[in-house]
């Protein structure tokens, strides 16, 4: 056995078991793809914050400029529903890890071009990745503390990227294939870091025509691609449009083929019934859900049991079947992605505040808390995000839990740029937000639970030593039952104990689309797989 390869072995053959969660209701795509055509496609949002991938972590960046980069490795997009089949984009082979699974060398791709015609060398691919890894003052970069075990990321000549790393963990290869992790030049990064926020080039299948604020973007294909015979499409255009309503007349209208998001069951079934056999239908678990974040730094929230009392008042059980008719969610589960092998069991899961299959007894403790802290009647308000599926139906669905125990809730909404202002500058009370990641690979998923001095994209503006000394433990444990147990603690502390984070519901993917639009397969993630280079049009 190679160095390393055990390790790695032992957790993706744990993952092989989620290799099959999508569910596809469309044509038989074993047809030639043709050549040629335009894609247009909606984006459920008002805009992107910006275009910065190393900076930002919402889907309105991703599905708007994607398209425009490539990514070291990536799952593979002939099987996305995958958490364990990763292959090269710009990579030749993936490397077998070496010195006790703390190195790994990546030699990359010859003739590989920019948008600007100039060389794409290892040089650039290491400072993108340092760039990620360790940004310079000033700079965002919210998945830092994803790979706190890497230690020096070089580029000894222009084909070769090594990453060393501090400590074997069986986390580092999922991490590696984060589609957030674009590969930028290295002349514009050592000009200007924060370049790429406002402007876009890269060496991905579609070269940048045109973005219109808050309407839409353009792409046109790259004749330079490095992977022969793709992209299909001759360009592509995508519209942002934070109103359901109207993405699904676009579809309906077919004013655009396909959003890759996720509607609600009623909007698949109004597209159905409309289109009959024209429409195809793909549906997933999602890697993904929504999460209340109480800022510790406001009254009466910095006390555990008004926290606790948030979460004792929602009754996930019952509430769940009845939203899934409406929005976008679908499974009860804890903080690991339901049906992963560290995910927690019906019975785990039940001895967790919030979780407890009595609710009556769940909100008579909820109140007794309340009163003990002296906050029994509190009015609070909950920033929530402007946009219909899943923020605005989970928000009214928690403001009338927590009326069930006496609060008085109002909801402040705000489009995404705003919204996450607020959230960054901790002017907010408690907010709704999504824990949304690609890759299933839980042992970085739950970092959202961990203080922003260790995960810059948690909001609740707490410390907590013995919650990431927890943490720590789980990261480095190799041995998978002792790891789970470990998850089983982790959980339990940061949701029960503490509630620093409020889990609610994981969601669930519904891709109603033209059946014309071939070579796209859903995935447990709607960041996954969203350069277009494989997509066709059957027109």
């Amino acid at each position: 056995m190679k160095p390393g390869s055990g390790l790695r072995a032992t957790w993706l053959g744990a993952l092989f078991a989620l290799a099959a969660a999508g569910t596809v209701l469309a044509a038989n795509e074993e047809e030639a793809p043709k050549r040629g055509g335009t894609l247009t496609y909606m984006i459920p949002a008002d805009a992107p914050p910006s275009f910065d991938g190393h900076r930002e972590g919402t889907f309105a960046t991703l599905h708007a400029v994607a398209p425009f980069y490539s990514v070291l490795i990536r799952i593979n997009p002939e099987n996305p529903s995958s958490t364990t089949d990763f292959v090269c984009d710009l990579c030749t082979a993936l490397p077998e890890p070496t010195h006790g699974g703390k190195t790994y060398t990546f030699k990359i791709r010859d003739g590989i071009k920019f948008a600007d015609g100039s060389p794409l060398t290892a040089a650039d691919v290491a400072a993108s990745w340092n760039h990620i890894i360790y940004p310079p003052k000033g700079v965002l970069s919210p998945r830092q503390s994803w790979y706190e075990m890497v230690d020096t990321v070089s580029a000894p000549d222009p084909s070769t990227v090594v990453f060393h790393l501090k400590f074997a963990t069986s986390a580092f290869l999922p991490a590696l294939a984060d589609p957030f992790t674009f590969i930028y030049k290295k002349q514009i990064l050592d000009k200007d870091p924060r370049w790429f926020e406002k402007n876009i080039m890269g060496s991905g299948p579609f070269k940048f025509v045109e973005y219109q604020v808050g309407q839409s973007i353009s792409g046109t294909r790259n004749p330079d691609y490095y992977h022969k015979g793709l992209p299909y499409l001759d360009g592509f255009t995508g519209i942002f449009a934070d109103k359901q309503v109207v993405r699904v007349d676009a579809i309906r209208s077919d004013r655009a083929a396909i959003e890759f998001r996720g509607f609600p069951p009623s909007a698949r079934d109004e597209l159905k019934k409309a289109l009959g056999d024209k429409l195809a239908v793909q549906a997933s678990d999602w890697n993904c859900g929504n999460l209340v974040t109480p800022n510790d730094k406001k009254k009466p929230f910095d006390d555990p049991r008004v926290r606790r009392a948030l979460t004792l008042a929602i009754d996930r059980w019952h509430g769940a079947p009845a939203l899934a008719k409406i929005a976008d969610v679908k499974a009860v589960g804890g903080i690991v992605f339901p049906g992963a092998p560290l995910a927690a069991s019906k019975a785990e899961l039940e001895q967790i505040a919030g979780f407890w299959p009595d609710i009556d007894k769940s909100r008579a403790e909820a109140r007794r808390l309340l009163k003990e802290a002296g906050a029994d009647g509190l009015s609070f308000e909950l920033l929530n995000r402007s946009v219909d599926q899943p923020y605005k139906y989970v928000g009214i669905w928690l403001v009338d839990q927590w009326s069930k125990i006496g609060l008085h809730v109002t909801q402040r909404v705000l489009p995404t740029g705003p919204e996450l202002d607020a959230l960054r500058n901790g002017n907010f009370q408690v907010a709704l937000i999504a824990n949304c990641h690609g890759v299933v690979n839980p042992l970085l998923d739950v970092q959202a639970f961990l203080p922003s001095s260790v995960y810059s994209g948690n909001y609740g503006y707490f410390e907590d030593p013995q919650e990431v000394d927890l943490y720590n433990k789980m990261l480095r444990e190799t041995d998978f039952g002792k790891q789970r147990a470990l998850m089983r603690n982790f959980e339990k502390y940061v949701v029960d104990t503490q509630a620093h984070e409020i889990w609610v519901l994981w969601w669930h993917r519904i891709i109603p689309y033209q059946s014309y639009v071939k070579g796209w397969k859903i995935s447990p993630s709607h960041y996954l797989d969203q350069d277009l280079a494989t997509i066709w049009l059957d027109k």
